[in-house]
């Protein structure tokens, strides 16, 4: 699916999150952006006050579920004149390059300091695979736990929000899938930030946990009780040259810095919605679904 259009540049940015323990929750010392910005609204306090008062209950059929119900694959919902996957990338790359003339929106490389892994990773546009951007709380996981209910606007809003999407591995992101707490975590290092970020979720939003997703977060949150959840900072555009870097065309970086950019067929069917690969031709692909239809690999941009 492409992503949204660029218009004129905003005065506000996206938002982004600061926050979390003494190690530093995703964003924390990411790129130049992060904390520059004012707050914005949405919970704070502790983690573990915050997880009782999260409802528990079964997960409702996936039936009617699909990426569509959630809006547009990274639309510009903060009307910033960005689509929110650059507005992420922006925010958790460091010395990263933005493509000219584009109000200092379009990111072409950059290096990732993975939480998930804890490896540091190359990042470059024309073969986007290996840095892709997580849902914390999954759009599948979130469907489940209320989310089938909810109105479109609510839930393009749950999908394109700064609080619930980091920059990731591509590999562990796709190895994670639609899988909560009880499933798939980081590694030790990063869990009580992110089971707190996915704590943040679902207060703000309104959706419940599993049985199991709730005892594996009170049982990591147990290890760090004084972990309050993440905030929420406006995310600056970059200037027009480039910050952070030159503006010239991107490099794929040293040999062996990070993995293969996977190569998929334009047009093909795909799973995970929301995977990423380039094409034979070298164009940044995403896996995405229109309504009733099976997800298959387009134009990332």
């Amino acid at each position: 699916m492409a992503l949204a259009g660029l218009t004129a540049c905003g005065a506000a940015g996206m938002a982004t999150s600061t926050g979390g323990s003494a190690g530093g929750s995703a964003g924390d010392g990411a790129g130049g952006s992060v904390g520059t910005g004012a707050k914005v609204a949405g919970p704070s306090g502790s983690a573990v006050a915050a997880l009782k008062d999260i409802p528990v209950k079964g997960r409702a059929p996936v039936t009617g579920y699909s990426r569509a119900r959630f809006g547009p694959a990274w639309a510009d919902t903060d009307h910033n004149g960005c689509d929110q996957r650059n507005d992420i990338l922006r925010r958790d790359l460091q010395n990263e390059t933005l493509k000219p003339k584009t109000h200092g929106c379009i990111v072409l490389s950059g290096t990732l300091v993975d939480h998930y892994t804890g490896k540091t990773i190359a990042f470059a546009r024309s073969s986007a695979a290996a840095v892709q951007i997580d849902h914390v709380v999954a759009l599948e996981n979130a469907w489940v736990t209320g989310a089938f209910a909810w109105s479109a606007t609510k839930r393009e809003a749950l999908a394109t929000d700064p609080l619930n999407l980091l920059a990731a591995d591509g590999p562990s992101n796709e190895s994670k899938g639609s899988g909560d707490a009880a499933t798939w975590l980081p590694r030790p290092a990063y869990r009580c930030d992110y089971v707190a970020r996915q704590v943040a979720v679902k207060t703000k939003y309104g959706a419940w946990m599993t049985s199991a997703e709730h005892k594996a977060i009170a049982a990591i949150l147990a290890t760090c009780p004084k972990e309050k959840l993440p905030q929420v900072r406006t995310i600056p555009l970059g200037d027009s040259s480039g910050a952070g870097g030159s503006a010239a065309a991107p490099t794929t970086g040293a040999a062996g810095s990070r993995s293969p950019a996977r190569e998929v067929t334009a047009g093909a069917f795909c799973a995970p919605e929301g995977a990423t690969g380039v094409s034979k031709a070298g164009t940044a692909m995403v896996c995405s679904a229109k309504a009733g239809a099976r997800a298959r690999w387009r134009s990332a941009g």
